[in-house]
């Protein structure tokens, strides 16, 4: 099967179009030292449903040495003990970029306007980095109002690219 993948940017601040919710109730935590069972459980129940696979059999120990790299965080949101969403930024030294590498809501939490209030905490903790530009990718795997809540934001598309997808690994 063929896959599209969208790229998309911010290149200043002023771009974008946030959309805090009121959601008094949730809580966005930057973990400091995620461990290899958060990450993983953040990935595989964000990522199952949309065929997230690169990372599916990561080893606890390339967990520790991923998240140990200084040019990643890792942010989720709670409401109270629930998890609800999460996201990783990554800062790019080369082009002075970060990217918002994973970024999505758990299963229950879909639905409730979490999704443009997350990925406006997602953008406003990376433009806190002073990068030059903000980005991510998104495919046509991944929810349908992922693409258009980027857009809504103010991300623009720069790249494109179609790719096979092996559904059997």
């Amino acid at each position: 099967m063929q896959a599209t993948r969208t790229y998309l940017e911010l290149t200043t601040p002023e771009q974008f179009t946030a959309a805090f919710g009121n959601f008094p109730d949730l809580a966005i935590e930057h973990v400091h030292r995620p461990t290899p069972d958060l990450y993983r459980r953040c990935y595989r129940t964000v990522g199952d449903a949309y065929h997230w696979r690169d990372r599916w059999d990561w080893t606890d120990q390339e967990i520790r040495a991923h998240l140990g790299r200084p040019e990643i965080t890792l942010h989720v949101a709670r409401r109270g003990a629930t998890f609800v969403g999460w996201y990783e930024l990554r800062r790019v030294p080369e082009d002075r970029s970060v990217e918002i590498a994973y970024f999505g809501l758990f299963p229950d939490a879909i639905g409730h306007g979490l999704g443009k209030h997350l990925l406006s905490c997602a953008v406003r903790d990376a433009w806190a980095l002073e990068p030059a530009r903000v980005w991510l990718h998104t495919c046509t795997l991944d929810h349908p109002a992922a693409l258009p809540n980027y857009k809504k934001r103010g991300f623009a598309p720069y790249k494109t690219e179609t790719y096979e997808v092996n559904f059997s690994s």
